[in-house]
């Protein structure tokens, strides 16, 4: 079983960058795909950005996208967001997502969906200040 631990989270100004990283514990992390979820407070957790197993693809939400890299480094079992332009509309606590790879294709809609993912991380806050 993988389990998640986000780190990276903190206070920025508006403009800033922040990265976060998700490590994973376990040696099958490169069998998981990847996402980034946020959730604000009195809002629903949204979907943020999203890698496949091998790093080849990639997926944004319009919110983020041209802002925020989501990038992986099987070696380190690890998962990256990069976050650049930083608005106060960002901030959330971030959480970490996988899902166990089973050979099947997976449509944007699915793979930003919460329900698409079985395993999460603890969360790790991340404030933007104007």
């Amino acid at each position: 079983q993988v389990q998640l631990v986000e780190s990276g989270g903190g206070l920025v100004q508006t403009g800033g960058s922040l990265r976060l990283s998700c490590a994973t514990s376990g040696r099958t992390f490169r069998r998981y795909g990847m996402g980034w979820f946020r959730q604000a407070p009195g809002k629903e957790r949204e979907f943020v950005a999203a890698i496949s197993w091998s790093g080849d693809s990639t997926y944004y939400s319009d919110s983020v996208k041209g802002r925020f890299t989501i990038s992986r480094d099987n070696a380190k079992n690890t998962v990256y967001l990069q976050m650049n332009s930083l608005k106060p509309e960002d901030t959330a606590v971030y959480y970490c997502a996988a899902k166990a790879v089973d050979g099947r294709v997976w449509t944007y809609n699915v793979i930003a969906s919460a329900e698409f993912y079985a395993l999460w991380g603890q969360g790790t806050q991340v404030t933007v200040s104007s």
